[in-house]
């Protein structure tokens, strides 16, 4: 039965992880870049909250400061990079730069810390940068996608560097209370900026209606059934899911908004996937894996 549900959530999680990109689409140019996050975090903590409660006496002074800085280099900077491109580009962009997050984790455990990867590896990051150039170097419906496409790569790169601390520094405490505590960190830290840029005219309800769901949907329960998978298929396994998000973002793009698939965005996209397959892939020498999470966006 258990072995039944694991493609059904993991499609789920997928078209949910992939909405989240229409919802910054959607809600950016209203909220503006740092509200819009910040709405998304308080949200997305709220309903992590028990998780964090549970766990409260794992959580002292010192660590609470490891936290915060994992909040911002895992939530708080991506998050606001993703909605920046949002802005200014089609949601599909967006979610093609999240699947480098697989490459970046591989990328920074070798930098600082070491790791070995195998010639099929280091192929795949060659793979997976070759598409970002091809991705920024695209024009979709007129307009130049390089900028939304740098911020998406500069987010995937932040999550690697995100994936590879927890990993390491918060090892042993349970994934969901880490999220909780990093969520609300980030909260926090975002707070100033987010008050300053909220903006002056009223937000449609629409909008409102998408930041809500990008907190409570996106980020607070699609947690909770990510969770779910490691804890039943293990991480690596789970991590899977990236592969799917770029899928399902441009599906519900084009659904709702009419954005189209153009022939750049295709290609860099099988490229980036392509080089994500063939980073995870075992080779003769030990790699890393990333066994936390995606990251979503």
């Amino acid at each position: 039965m258990a072995s039944a549900k694991t493609p059904v959530e993991l499609a789920l999680l997928g078209a949910i992880w992939g909405a989240s990109f229409l919802f910054m689409r959607i809600a950016a140019a209203d909220f503006g870049p740092f509200p819009l996050v910040e709405v998304r975090l308080a949200l997305g903590a709220l309903v992590l909250l028990p998780f964090l409660w549970r766990e409260r006496a794992r959580f002292d002074a010192a660590l609470r400061w490891r936290l915060a800085g994992i909040g911002a280099v895992n939530s708080a900077i991506p998050f606001s990079l993703f909605a920046w491109g949002a802005e200014r580009a089609p949601a599909g962009i967006g979610a093609i730069c999240n699947a480098l997050t697989v490459m970046f984790t591989v990328l920074v455990g070798v930098a600082l810390y070491r790791e070995r990867i195998g010639v099929r590896q280091s192929l795949g990051l060659l793979a997976g940068f070759a598409g970002v150039v091809v991705l920024a170097s695209g024009k979709t419906a007129g307009e130049g996608v390089v900028l939304a496409s740098l911020a998406g790569t500069a987010a995937a790169v932040c999550y690697g560097f995100g994936v590879n601390l927890i990993r390491r520094h918060l090892a042993g405490i349970p994934a969901s209370a880490v999220a909780a505590a990093t969520l609300l960190g980030a909260t926090l830290e975002l707070s100033p900026l987010a008050v300053l840029s909220w903006p002056h005219q009223p937000i449609p309800m629409g909008s409102w209606v998408c930041a809500i769901l990008l907190g409570v949907l996106c980020t607070g329960l699609a947690f909770v059934l990510y969770y779910r998978l490691i804890n039943r298929i293990g991480g690596a396994r789970a991590a899977t899911v990236t592969y799917l998000i770029p899928l399902f973002a441009v599906l519900w793009a084009w659904l709702v908004l009419g954005e189209p698939l153009t022939a750049n965005m295709a290609i860099s996209g099988v490229m980036i996937l392509g080089g994500v397959a063939l980073s995870q892939r075992p080779s003769a020498q030990p790699s890393s894996a990333p066994r936390s999470r995606r990251s979503a966006a």
